[in-house]
């Protein structure tokens, strides 16, 4: 045998051992990354079942779920951005207004601490937060940069850290009552390691991780129907087969997400310029083949208002009327097949987005979706 040959066959043997030790090596190699996510898994568990974010409400409060703490006001720099930072508190003033609502029987929430917010968050990005020019990055507004951080810290992230909370306590009360509006959250474009658009915390990630192990839930469904996709959450569980995501988003805006698309289960792009008509055609047959392909045990349903005509950034052409029959389809969804639902307002770029949100809100309450009556306090 010549030596060429030799060489040729050793190569062969050589390949050969390789294909069947290299299963053994790479699981072997796996180990310890498996353990690390073991202990991290457990320590995740840990922080849940230490949190005092879930707390018993009594009767004598409906489940909804708002404090004035949501509002950002700070020497006017909120008029920076498009978006109406105060839009939480004018909801419930027109609900109070028009009688459905009473602010004594409304939940307040606690605010996430920061092992709270390590349960989906990582320690090097809730250090960043401790940058002010990286927090106004992420909310978009640059003088927020010029602000001593404590100051960004009380005036900014502690009211999206109260929102947080309300988002995680919204699905506690939606399982004992079958429903929970939070007035404010919904910060889709925020992941684990990254934020923007206005959006600091993953309250939604946050609150399904807590559902996941508080409440024995194993089957979620995000019905994503803000104007934006849903980059934050869809990238979150991106390979957790536990999640079901529905998303109806204008394709052609912000955040242009190409990679988070490829994590959604049910996509439905609504282009610039659908009208109401079109848009709930497309929800109504979304909603039909979602039925279909996932059975949940609860529903979060992310309610943007920026769909709404005349939205800056949302850029499509539904009526207040038409956000009112969108939200009582996905309320008609979930309470006819009696799974628990959980709706946060999330993105609304007009100061008439709150009398819209409000006006739904009656709407649901009058066709007896939700029930904003309190129950009497039983007597010791």
């Amino acid at each position: 045998m010549t030596s060429t040959s030799l060489v040729l066959v050793a190569g062969i043997i050589f390949i050969a051992v390789a294909i069947k030790v290299a299963p053994h090596f790479a699981r072997r190699m796996s180990k310890p990354s498996s353990s690390k996510t073991d202990d991290a898994e457990a320590l995740r568990r840990h922080r849940i079942l230490s949190s005092q974010l879930y707390f018993d409400v009594p009767p004598s409060k409906v489940p909804l779920i708002y404090s004035s703490s949501y509002d950002i006001s700070f020497l006017g720099i909120e008029k920076l951005h498009p978006f109406d930072s105060s839009k939480w508190g004018r909801i419930c003033r027109f609900l109070t207004k028009e009688g459905i609502m009473d602010q004594k029987h409304v939940v307040e929430p606690v605010e996430a601490t920061k092992d709270d917010l390590l349960v989906v968050h990582s320690e090097s990005y809730l250090k960043s937060l401790n940058s002010s020019l990286n927090v106004s990055m992420i909310v978009e507004v640059p003088p927020v940069a010029m602000l001593p951080n404590f100051l960004v810290q009380k005036k900014v992230l502690h009211p999206f850290r109260k929102q947080v909370g309300g988002t995680i306590l919204a699905a506690k009360l939606a399982k004992e009552r079958g429903w929970a509006i939070n007035v404010g959250g919904g910060f889709h474009h925020c992941s684990a390691e990254r934020g923007g658009g206005f959006c600091v915390y993953a309250d939604i990630s946050l609150c399904i991780h807590y559902a996941f192990v508080r409440l024995n839930i194993s089957r979620v469904i995000i019905i994503d129907l803000d104007a934006h996709q849903g980059n934050g959450h869809e990238m979150d569980f991106s390979e957790d087969r536990r999640v079901f995501i529905l998303d109806m988003y204008n394709p052609g805006i912000y955040p242009l997400d190409f990679e988070a698309r490829r994590y959604i289960d049910l996509g439905v792009e609504v282009k610039s310029g659908t009208t109401t008509d079109e848009y709930l055609a497309k929800l109504d047959h979304a909603l039909e083949v979602a039925e279909k392909k996932f059975e949940p045990e609860l529903v979060v349903y992310n309610a943007g208002t920026d769909i709404l005509d005349g939205d800056p950034l949302g850029r499509l052409k539904i009526s207040p009327e038409g956000i009112a029959s969108r939200d009582e389809k996905v309320f008609r969804f979930a309470r006819g097949r009696n799974i628990p639902l959980i709706m946060l307002t999330s993105g609304g770029y007009m100061k008439s987005s709150a009398k819209v949100i409000a006006d739904s809100i009656i709407n649901l309450s009058n066709k007896s979706l939700i029930d904003m009556k309190s129950l009497p306090t039983a007597k010791a």
